[in-house]
């Protein structure tokens, strides 16, 4: 006997009510694709399927207009019926510009549905986070939501179960009827009046504002990005002053002039590249403020004394080229991140930068004018990342305090709550893990930085490239936590031995070392290595190196090593070369290489696969002009020759204008273990066994005056007993004095 069963189907807009009451199955109504929606659209304007030739154009633009929502269909298909091109072609303009009140009447209804933190959650969203840009990622996008005290953990969950938002691969959705609805709330109390708006999204909005300059006190949040080569006429930005209640305040490329007289106290987020002014008016009390991100600035001083910035995490003034001076901090004591690269005029920074307990990342590169005492930096045990590539006058200069200037010693300490000590006894504090009072070298200096950095337990990143050292003292192996070192651009002959015992370092790189001769041998990873990390060695352009043998044998040692301790996802190396190992038994002399995986997937002994390319630098008489002080080179990826998308990352190389007067062949190498290459190829097909062939690909973007070709590719398809010991002559053919040519010059 057979049991009657039947099916309830409960409609909603909110999948959360569904779970509450126990839905077994959930199905959320997908938008019509392509062809359902041009069916639709067809049997509501034309009342069939055929479309008039000229029709066809515009219904691919009503089509991505209203993109696959049916009730946006049927709407607009019941008002085009019989209609004229012409009126077509109108009703499309109309209606970009002010969409359909019979749409946005049924829309609203889940809008006003929202508590109201959930529907500032979504008007945010509808004007400023909805393209697939920087600040529509998930994370970027709850961040500022979170600094206007929206509480989006909870409420963007709200709008993704009622179907006002999706999320997929990290980034923020909506559609575009929708973005449409939230601008028109937005407008709706004052549409010719973008002042009294919430929100501008704009730019000829924002033009408007600021050419009427009256007050805008409804205004929170501003955030508009031109691109460089949609420069518009500049506007001034004197109406800012009269923005008391501005949150948010994101100018990306837009040419502004004028001066402040104030800003608003309420900022919490501020990012505006090539901000105008010298510095910020002494009203501004930026106890609010969490983000300070002023690129390219014009900015020659903050402010005045000491501010209150208990909320301050991020400032940003990297490439300000008028910059002096970093006021007082000590009232900032959550600060973790200071970029001042590229100010090339700051000459000092307060030494209550000292005192920051949280401070995790300092990047002073390049600011080649600072002189600023490191022991400063000592007692900042937080720090995981030191930047300070280009400093030589910082680098090689005394670097210790005179008894003079201990009266800002005395202050920090006080304010670490060290110890207690009169100026005197301070000085002797500090001083006692160097052990002397006036260096004698910079070198020696240096020494006593490296061993006294290593009370920075958490130091990863420490950059001092291009400093013109002559030595790289032996207490870099103080440095346990380093996961990268960049020493490029210096003058010393060799490295310490001591540099084995960096067992966490993953990325290192040497190029321009142009004095450099012999390279010690380098440390193996620790097997408990953070997983996902991949390992880089760079040694580009070091014309006095000698016993390449040696190199070779060392680099692909320190490979192999890492390889058998820890198979890293991907391995980058760059070393001189001027032909392709023989042990990369598969070669093409092309920019691309076609590798097929079927003899390998299935062998149980199979890690991965190793890649080579040899690619030369020289001249270029036909382009010459500026040559580029930094560059990606070379990019390279790996894709399915079926068509999957072609996966990129780049290499960086410096090229500098003394290299167009040599040619410089170097190898570029790239290790993918099986399970790197297979997550990187798997995303766009099930499995690998679906793959028919992967093509792996260079590409070279080469500034003026240089050209960068890529000559051969190879490659290997590496297993288990390939991570014995190796030697050079596995990997080179031809005699002895081959392997020890100079690899400056090409063949």
């Amino acid at each position: 006997m057979c049991k009657i069963r039947s099916r309830i189907i409960i409609i909603s807009r909110n999948c959360h009510i569904l779970q509450n009451y126990g839905v077994n199955e959930v199905y959320k109504v997908q938008v019509l694709d392509d062809t359902q929606s041009l069916q639709l659209l067809c049997k509501k304007a034309f009342k069939s399927n055929d479309i008039g030739e000229e029709y066809k154009e515009l219904t691919l633009d009503i089509l991505k207009y209203v993109n696959g929502l049916p009730l946006a269909l049927e709407v607009l298909g019941s008002f085009l019926l019989d209609r004229d091109v012409c009126e077509w072609r109108y009703a499309l303009t109309r209606m970009e510009e002010n969409p359909s009140k019979d749409i946005m009447d049924v829309l609203r209804i889940s809008f006003d549905g929202l508590e109201n933190l959930e529907k500032e959650i979504f008007l945010d969203i509808a004007c400023f986070f909805s393209n697939k840009t920087h600040h529509s990622s998930q994370q970027t996008m709850k961040k500022l939501l979170h600094y206007r005290q929206f509480y989006p953990d909870i409420g963007m969950k709200v709008l993704i179960e009622k179907s006002l938002i999706s999320c997929q691969d990290g980034y923020i959705g909506m559609h575009d009827l929708l973005k449409e609805l939230g601008k028109s709330i937005v407008r709706e109390k004052a549409p010719k009046e973008p002042r009294k708006w919430s929100r501008l999204w704009n730019y000829k909005d924002l033009q408007k504002v600021m050419k009427i300059n009256k007050e805008a006190k409804n205004v929170e949040a501003i955030i508009i990005k031109q691109y460089p080569k949609e420069f518009l006429k500049a506007i001034r930005v004197d109406a800012l002053s009269k923005m008391n209640q501005l949150e948010l305040l994101i100018l990306k490329n837009v040419q502004c002039f004028g001066t402040l007289d104030c800003i608003s106290n309420e900022l919490r987020y501020l990012k505006w590249n090539h901000f105008p002014c010298m510095s910020f008016p002494s009203t501004f009390h930026p106890d609010q403020l969490v983000e300070l991100i002023l690129r390219h600035s014009n900015i020659k001083q903050l402010w005045e004394g000491k501010k209150c910035l208990p909320n301050l995490r991020n400032m940003d003034l990297s490439h300000s080229k008028n910059l002096i001076e970093v006021p007082d901090l000590s009232e900032a004591p959550r600060l973790k991140n200071i970029n001042l690269g590229g100010c090339i005029q700051l000459v000092q920074i307060h030494p209550s930068i000292g005192i920051l307990r949280e401070l995790q990342h300092l990047y002073l590169n390049n600011c080649k004018n600072l002189v600023l005492n490191l022991i400063i930096l000592f007692g900042i045990s937080s720090l995981k990342t030191l930047d300070l590539s280009g400093c030589s006058k910082l680098l090689n200069s005394k670097m210790l305090m005179e008894p003079r200037d201990t009266k800002h010693l005395e202050e920090v300490v006080k304010n670490r709550n060290i110890i207690q000590l009169p100026t005197s006894s301070v000085y002797e504090f500090l001083m006692l893990p160097f052990k002397f009072f006036y260096p004698p070298k910079a070198e020696a200096s240096l020494g006593l930085v490296f061993s006294s950095l290593s009370s920075v337990p958490c130091l990863e990143y420490l950059d001092i490239s291009f400093g013109n050292l002559l030595q790289i003292p032996d207490g870099i192996g103080n440095l346990r936590s380093l996961r990268g070192l960049n020493l490029g651009g210096n003058k010393f002959v060799t490295l310490p031995s001591t540099i084995k015992k960096l067992s966490n370092l993953q990325h290192l790189n040497l190029e321009h070392c142009k004095e450099m001769k012999y390279l010690p041998e380098l440390p193996t990873m620790k097997e408990e290595t953070i997983d996902g990390y991949y390992g880089q060695l760079l040694i580009f352009y070091c014309p006095k190196f000698r016993d390449m043998e040696h190199c070779y044998s060392t680099v692909f040692s320190w490979m192999t090593q890492n390889l058998q301790v820890y198979l890293q996802p991907r391995m980058e190396i760059v070393i001189p070369g001027s032909e392709i190992p023989k042990w990369f038994n598969k070669q093409n002399a092309s920019t691309s290489i076609i590798m097929d995986p079927y003899d390998v997937i299935d062998d149980p002994n199979w890690i991965g696969v190793a890649i080579c390319a040899l690619f030369v630098t020289h001249q270029d008489p036909m382009n010459l002009g500026e040559i580029y002080d930094f560059l990606n080179t070379i990019a390279y990826g790996v894709n399915n020759i079926n068509g999957c998308g072609k996966y990129y990352q780049s290499i960086p190389i410096h090229l500098t204008t003394d290299l167009v007067t040599v040619e410089l062949n170097h190898l570029f190498i790239v290790f993918y273990s099986q399970q790197g290459l297979t997550s990187l190829l798997s995303s766009r097909s099930n499995t690998m066994h679906d793959l028919h062939g992967i093509e792996f690909g260079t590409w070279i973007r080469s500034p003026k005056g240089l050209r960068v070709v890529v000559k051969n590719c190879g490659y290997r398809w590496v297993f288990k007993k390939d991570l014995q010991p190796l030697n050079s002559t596995m990997f080179f053919s031809g005699n002895s004095s081959s392997r020890k040519r100079k690899f400056l010059t090409s063949d």
